[in-house]
């Protein structure tokens, strides 16, 4: 098998050639025919998350077919299409696993962070937490981004709450072109912030049906009830607390962020919030893909081969992408 392994921080992901894994008790090994590059990725191969195993291959919006199955039993079958999301084990005893909150698991294990990914010919993963996926393999491309933009944005929307009519998102990337159209769909109406003066991006949000896009460093035409923040720039919470009016919300989507600059008490003031959302739950999984069979997704994609690896992370770390960036082995 090939594998783009990650064998320290701050250098580039290396190609090795591997042998083919064998699954363990519980676990399934896939053919991958498809990888989002999720920013988490970047932030890992950066230096900028530490680094729990090296060397690691990342990766964790994986599409693959089922090859074969480990012993133990399970619902999956050689030639099943299986998606493979970041959340990748729990230990099911801790208070968070207790209180249904999967997502604040004590003892986690990611995709493409504690075990290794995606970016690869051929993966493992635990079978419970993969999920099923009832499109056309001929579209794992496109269905790849669903598997951590499409959930953390499905999370990140709730957490805005639902009453919320118009809802602000800033950073305008893979997460948020498809959060915006789930948005939509649900009759809210969407205002983009971009990075200043990036009128491609503005022009992408438009087309997607968002009412306004400008900048971050903009006023939209009318406050806003919450906002959602995807870019990693804290900068941009005060910027939101500004355009969210008396009682609203904001939202940070990310693992990462830089940090937070001081700013006013009377920007928080008038019960306006700032909340986060960490990893997601296998419920949120099969919510968010029960709502894109309901209700198809532009998914606008840049695919890559697995050897161009880095290029696809230089340019998502440039913003050359409308979209997400898909390696296809």
């Amino acid at each position: 098998m090939c594998a783009m392994v990650l064998n320290a921080a701050l250098l580039p992901l290396e190609l090795e050639q591997r042998n083919i894994p064998k699954p363990g008790p519980g676990e399934l090994r896939l053919r991958v025919l498809a990888c989002a590059v999720c920013r988490t990725d970047l932030h890992i191969v950066d230096g900028e998350l530490p680094l729990p195993v090296l060397p690691i291959v990342p990766g964790h919006e994986i599409v693959g077919v089922v090859e074969e199955t480990g012993s133990g039993g399970t619902d999956y079958r050689v030639g099943d299409l299986v998606g493979v999301p970041w959340l990748g084990h729990t230990c099911d005893c801790c208070a968070f696993c207790a209180e249904g909150r999967e997502n604040l698991c004590d003892t986690p294990r990611f995709t493409g962070y504690h075990r290794d990914g995606g970016f690869a010919s051929h993966v493992i993963a635990e079978a419970a937490f993969c999920l099923p996926l009832a499109m056309p393999k001929a579209d794992a491309a496109r269905i790849a981004p669903l598997l951590c933009a499409g959930l953390i944005g499905w999370r990140s929307l709730k957490a805005a709450g639902e009453g919320v009519r118009r809802l602000g998102i800033f950073g305008f990337g893979a997460a948020a072109h498809l959060v915006a159209q789930a948005a939509i769909a649900q009759g809210r109406e969407v205002f983009a912030f971009t990075r200043p003066a990036d009128l491609a991006t503005q022009a992408f949000a438009r087309s997607l049906g968002a009412v306004w896009a400008g900048g971050s460093n903009e006023r939209p035409p009318e406050p806003l009830n919450a906002a959602i923040i995807f870019a990693p720039v804290g900068e941009l919470v005060p910027a939101a607390l500004r355009v969210v009016r008396k009682g609203g919300r904001v939202v940070c989507g990310g693992i990462h962020m830089s940090d937070i600059p001081a700013f006013p008490y009377r920007l928080l003031w008038e019960e306006r919030s700032v909340v986060s959302v960490a990893n997601l739950t296998r419920a949120d999984a099969k919510e968010f893909l029960a709502f894109a069979q309901a209700h198809p997704l532009q998914v606008h994609i840049r695919t890559y081969p697995l050897a161009q690896a880095n290029e696809a992370l230089a340019d998502l770390r440039a913003g050359r992408i409308e979209g997400a960036a898909v390696l296809v082995p």
